[in-house]
This record gives structure tokens, sequence and C-alpha cells, in this order.
């Protein structure tokens, strides 16, 4: 693997690849989205807010970046259905998919399981991780279809260091991410095209960050631009042959 606080891609890395980000509109999403599409990717846009989408599809577009596509989905409320139906609509404008970041997430609150129920329990699950087993599988057969397909999935400290108390539903869901990864990156190991990956970002300045942290100054927090080395070699060409990996940043 390459050294990350080193690596520097090319200024077209991501030149003619179509990648997928969830949870797009703000926070790590957000500037990952921005970052790929300066680096050459098309990209296509996910979240739940149409309004917020349409602003990063502005953004992208404005600065003269190859032209997005914006895709709303409320990942608490989807099935396979609409999985399956996010897939078609990729490959019925782009025809193509190369890369996908599990982005999006929901956090409740910070807890004793004693005090924390079925359904927020069952919120955070499907979002945290039915819905990137669900998205990834509706995508395999455009992944497989690309010469060379990232996956990557962002995951959290409190998933991967021994679970601490009051994280609950959160902690677990993250946890079955990394676990999701690595069973992928196993199933796909004959796939010499296909690879999967996490990345846990740790304390960066970001709205999931301020609802867990709420007294932490953001001044003492990362921004999100200062993880995307990570991203970019993950999600781009450079990273071929590197699967089933846990990257701390």
């Amino acid at each position: 693997m390459a050294n990350l606080h080193t690596y520097k891609p090319t200024p077209d890395q991501l030149k003619g690849r179509v990648i997928l980000v969830t949870g797009a509109t703000r926070g790590i999403g957000r500037v990952a989205a921005l970052t790929f599409a300066a680096y050459g990717a098309t990209m296509v846009l996910h979240g739940r807010d149409v309004s917020a989408l349409e602003k990063v599809y502005d953004e992208i577009r404005d600065q003269g970046h190859p032209e997005p596509a914006a895709i709303p989905l409320d990942l608490e409320r989807a099935g396979t259905h609409e999985f399956d139906g996010l897939a078609y609509a990729i490959e019925s404008r782009l025809g193509r998919l190369d890369g996908l970041l599990h982005n999006a997430a929901h956090f409740e609150k910070l807890s004793a399981l004693e005090l924390q129920t079925a359904e927020e329990w069952s919120r955070t699950l499907q979002v945290n991780l039915i819905a990137p087993f669900a998205l990834t599988q509706a995508c395999a057969r455009l992944l497989k279809a690309s010469p060379d397909a990232s996956v990557v999935f962002t995951s959290e400290t409190h998933g991967h260091e021994p679970p601490a108390p009051y994280w609950g539903g959160y902690a677990a869901s993250k946890v079955g991410l990394e676990a999701l990864m690595k069973i992928q990156a196993a199933e796909w190991e004959k796939h010499a095209n296909l690879r999967a990956n996490v990345v846990i970002p740790g304390p960066v300045d970001s709205p999931s960050r301020a609802k867990t942290h709420p007294g932490e100054l953001p001044a003492t927090r990362r921004t999100p631009e200062k993880l995307m080395p990570a991203y970019l070699y993950l999600i781009g060409p450079d990273s071929r042959g590197v699967t089933g990996q846990i990257v701390e940043c």
C-alpha cells in the first residue's frame, strides 16, 4: 500500500471513471464528491435532500468538471426494489460504474443500552449496514463489468476499537460494516478487477462529529479535505490489488 501521508495523485487520476458517493450533500461525502470530480470522475451524487443534492450538482458543473448525475433516495426506507432502481438509473444514464463510496450514516444519540429502542437500532442498522450491503449487491453487476472497480466503506473508530459504553447500535452497525467489507473482499478475491476497503477517518469536522461530540471545538478537528489522499488512493487505480484493508486516518 502507498504511503498515504505523501501520496499525490495525478491531476487526471479518475478521468473516465463513474463513481457513486452516498451521503454526498455534506461532510466527508460532499468533499469527496467535489474532489473526485476535480480529478476527472463523472459523479453520481446520492442524498435524501433534493435541494442539497442540486447545490452539489451545480457546484461540480459550475467548476467545469464532468456533468454529474444526482439520484435522491431515502436509505432508511429503501428496500431491494429501490436499490435495484438506483443501479438501473446509473446504468441507463451513464452506462457504467467504476467506484462506490459508502459514506451516508445515521446516528441517534449516546445513551445506555437500556434506554435505546428497537426502532432506533432498526434505523441505525438500516442506514449504516443494510443499505451498504444492499446497494453494493445492486451495483455488483456494473462493478464486475468495470475493468477496475473499487468499493470504499467509511467506518468509525467506535466500530473498530473495543466497543465503548453508550455507543450502542451505532458502534454495532460499524462493527458490522467492517465485517461486511471483509466478507465482500474475500468473495471477490478471484476477481482482479474488484476490491473493497474501509476508511476510518478519526476526528474530523463533520455534522456527525458535531452531533457525537458537541463540546468539542471545531478548530481542533481535521477538515475532510485532509482525508482526501486516502479516499483518492483507494477509489482510484493506484490501489488496484489492495483489498480487505482497514485504513485508519
